[in-house]
């Protein structure tokens, strides 16, 4: 009896340690977390990627390189070429221009028809509008990202410098 006894408590104590080692990891934000933190969260899918968390995962897994992001510039690139522990290297041009500053779309709406592809296009929903209705731009919510430019039949978009950035 004495023997069970003992043998719970012992099992029991291994528990509540484990338990706490669990806990405290939790805590910590996976390396995925601290990848994606690290990127500008613009989805515009100019890694090849269907968006910065998809892109994020490839980096941990080993399965992208830390320069496929032409939002997040040298910057971003040699974040993350830090936490990952490898040199960091340019941004590729494969993947597209490092912008020069943060820019947002703008609608010139005496020329947008409502056809709506603008706001399918858009991954953050920074455009509202009705069919057949002028549209626009939610500056704020904007990331730049310039996916809704294609499929604008009329061409009535263009980038302009995020609201407060001076050129």
């Amino acid at each position: 009896m004495i023997t069970a006894l003992v043998t719970i408590a012992v099992l029991a104590a291994l528990a509540g340690i484990a338990t706490v080692a669990t806990a405290s990891n939790a805590s910590e934000p996976s390396l995925v977390e601290r990848i994606d933190a690290l990127l500008p969260q613009t989805q515009c899918r100019r890694c090849t990627f269907a968006g910065c968390r998809p892109y994020a995962e490839a980096i941990a897994q080993g399965a992208a390189d830390i320069n496929q992001c032409p939002p997040g510039g040298e910057r971003t690139a040699k974040a993350l070429a830090r936490l990952m522990g490898v040199e960091p290297k340019p941004v590729g041009k494969e993947f597209g221009t490092v912008p020069d500053y943060p820019a947002v779309a703008f609608i010139d709406e005496s020329v947008c028809i409502g056809c709506t592809k603008c706001i399918q296009a858009c991954p953050v929903d920074a455009i509202v509008g009705a069919s057949r209705h002028m549209h626009t731009v939610i500056a704020a919510d904007c990331t730049g990202c310039e996916l809704c430019i294609p499929p604008c039949p009329v061409d009535c978009i263009v980038m302009r410098p995020a609201p407060g950035v001076v050129q």
